[in-house]
């Protein structure tokens, strides 16, 4: 039993970070002091001039953990990472994780080449960037790739070199084929040279040599060369007047401002490099109530600059915020060079970020309805059909299909929802090895327990070798589990959930006589739901995409002549012994049922593969 006044006595006078749990378990609240032990203290003595926020959170209080560090630079750095991870219910909260598109040269190689990259690795390669359109970043680097020949192959030279013949590419006179040893490293890297000069925003000299280009070819009849050179020329001119002057000073700087209302927060960022405004981005902030602009301020810059790559040599802000010179100590180490925090007051500076603010305000008031309307449809949905069912979440949803034509090419799917929203990336498929014919009660009892087992074996993995969470893909256990059958099918998946001891509701869709669900089947009972509530929608919506993507995956099986057995799926038996094995045994479930002697009465099955079959079908 945890006592918090016994721990807190036991507090250290040292920097750290703190974590407050609740009685789930679940990490409320992540914060960092300089002294663990006055911080954490104060959460709980009676204090007069405490937010109805913070007071809740103290309510909510079942235990909390702590973790030393030998600096408060380092609790800010540790602060970040947890509150990313967590994303704990009482921080203010960077709602959208955006990833922005850069350019790459990858100056690590010998012919070095431009490439599009979300990421930005310490490694050898040059960034250039952010930059709000990846659509924009393409074609930056088609241009550059034409403009100085550069290769576009992802071959490792010097070594490929003269192992093929020049791609089309070289042909068409948009590369000066490495590949083939035309170039030397020295006078590749004058490309590259050339390429890093139009990206660090010198465009007058790659004009003047190409107008000089042009006209030359024009003056030598060479009128295919002149046209080539004209449209490099004007390509050049676009994306240098696309550029948007700011201010007389070339260096990158960015620009913050917000908006705020009662509940919700806009951060407003323009993006300038060189002097040249290349875009702008808004970013909203959740668990924004009773936060003071400083505050919201100060928990943006952490974790937007936690998770960026690029950091500017100027960050200037609408406000000041708590720890600007500690968090400027951290960012100038991220960069490796000095960052600085600045709060414009007079100037044109100060224009710019009433300009930023006006923008948050225009997004702030413009977003207000269409956020409203979707929270409800996706996060209110969520809590709508929890209320309903009487559960207390259903943040994670999880939904199985089974797919087949008369039994052939079994397949299952499952899908999952987060907060009310498709989440693709959990998405799963299942060929079903153990049912042979149309049944789909032991195809769904299948599918169930090879996704729990998978899971139950990941977690205990992740237990005996500390792993992260993110380690395996069946480590997140759902709130709910929605079936598209009624009564059977929920029979089945509590059958599965029992025999593995674990604990999670489940429902099942109870269908009209049009067979169009009207309700749920929870714990033995019916529960209407009225059709234009969101909770019913939200159903629906599951329902539709674990039918859509069943039976996707069971076309593209379809699609693939070679494949009409689960025999592929087993190593080393191909299209021959796949017809062996069904001419002796007549059905997929008497080659299941037989031992390594029986399979090997088929003269075309090694010892091995005999092995291999009886493996697949019984471990």
């Amino acid at each position: 039993m945890f006592d918090i006044q016994e721990e807190l006595k036991k507090l250290p006078h040292n920097p750290g970070v703190y974590l407050m749990h609740d009685k789930h378990d679940t990490i409320i609240y992540v914060g960092k002091a300089i002294d663990l032990n006055k911080r954490v203290h104060s959460y709980f003595r009676a204090v007069a001039k405490r937010t109805a926020k913070i007071e809740r959170m103290i309510s909510q209080i079942d235990y909390f953990e702590y973790i030393l560090t030998d600096s408060e630079l380092e609790a800010l750095v540790l602060e970040n990472n947890l509150i990313k991870e967590h994303r704990p219910k009482y921080n203010t909260l960077l709602k959208d994780d955006k990833t922005y598109p850069y350019i790459k040269v990858t100056m690590g190689e010998p012919y070095p080449r431009l490439v599009f990259s979300r990421s930005m690795k310490k490694d050898k390669s040059r960034y250039f960037g952010p930059y709000t359109s990846a659509t924009g970043v393409k074609d930056t680097i088609e241009l550059l790739n034409k403009l100085f020949g550069l290769r576009t192959c992802r071959k490792v030279l010097p070594r490929d070199i003269g192992k093929e013949r020049p791609c089309l590419n070289y042909h068409m006179k948009q590369c000066t084929a490495p590949c083939a040893g035309n170039v030397t490293q020295e006078e590749y890297r004058k490309q590259i040279d050339g390429a890093l000069e139009f990206l660090n925003g010198h465009y007058a000299p790659i004009l003047n040599d190409l107008k000089e280009k042009m006209n030359r070819a024009s003056e030598e009849m060479d009128f295919e060369e002149a046209i080539r050179y004209r449209d490099l020329y004007n390509s050049v001119k676009s994306v240098a007047q696309k550029q948007k002057i700011t201010e007389s000073s070339e260096e990158d700087k960015d620009v913050i401002a917000m908006a705020a209302d009662e509940t919700d927060a806009v951060v407003q960022v323009f993006f300038v490099r060189s002097g040249k405004l290349i875009g702008r981005e808004h970013f909203y902030m959740t668990n924004v109530a009773e936060t003071g602009p400083d505050e919201i301020m100060g928990n943006f810059i952490k974790q937007f600059y936690a998770g960026t790559p690029y950091l500017p040599k100027t960050i200037m802000l609408q406000t000041e915020i708590a720890d600007a010179p500690l968090i400027e100590q951290w960012l100038s180490a991220r960069k490796g060079s000095r960052v600085y925090l600045e709060v414009p007051k007079i100037g044109k500076k100060e224009k710019l970020i009433m300009l930023a603010a006006k923008n948050a305000e225009i997004i702030l008031s413009n977003d207000k309805e269409r956020i409203r309307r979707e929270e409800g449809r996706t996060i209110g949905a969520a809590k709508e059909l929890a209320n309903a069912i009487g559960i207390e979440k259903a943040d994670r949803i999880e939904a199985f299909d089974i797919s087949n034509i008369s039994g052939f090419q079994n397949v299952g799917s499952m899908v999952v929802f987060e907060k009310g929203k498709s989440q693709r990336s959990d998405y799963r498929k299942f060929r079903i090895k153990s049912v042979d014919g149309p049944n789909d009660y032991a195809c769904m009892k299948e599918v169930l327990t090879r996704r729990f087992v998978h899971g139950l074996e990941e977690k205990q993995q992740m237990k005996e070798k500390q792993l992260d969470e993110t380690f395996g893909s069946f480590t997140k256990f759902p709130d709910l589990l929605l079936m598209d059958g009624g009564r059977g099918q929920v029979n089945i998946a509590k059958e599965v959930l029992d025999s593995l001891h674990i604990d999670i509701p489940v429902c099942g869709m109870v269908k009209d006589d049009h067979h169009r669900t009207r309700g749920l089947y929870f714990n033995q009972k019916e529960i209407p739901l009225a059709k234009d509530s969101e909770g019913f929608k939200l159903i629906t919506r599951v329902q539709d995409e674990a039918h859509r993507f069943a039976i996707e995956y069971h076309r593209s099986l379809h699609r693939n002549e070679g494949i009409h057995s689960v025999l592929d799926d087993i190593k080393g038996i191909g299209p021959a012994r796949r017809k062996a094995l069904m001419r002796h045994f007549k059905t997929i479930e008497e080659i299941k049922n037989a031992d390594v002697d029986a399979l090997l009465a088929v003269p075309e099955i090694t010892k091995n593969q005999a092995e291999e079959i009886y493996r697949f079908f019984h471990d």
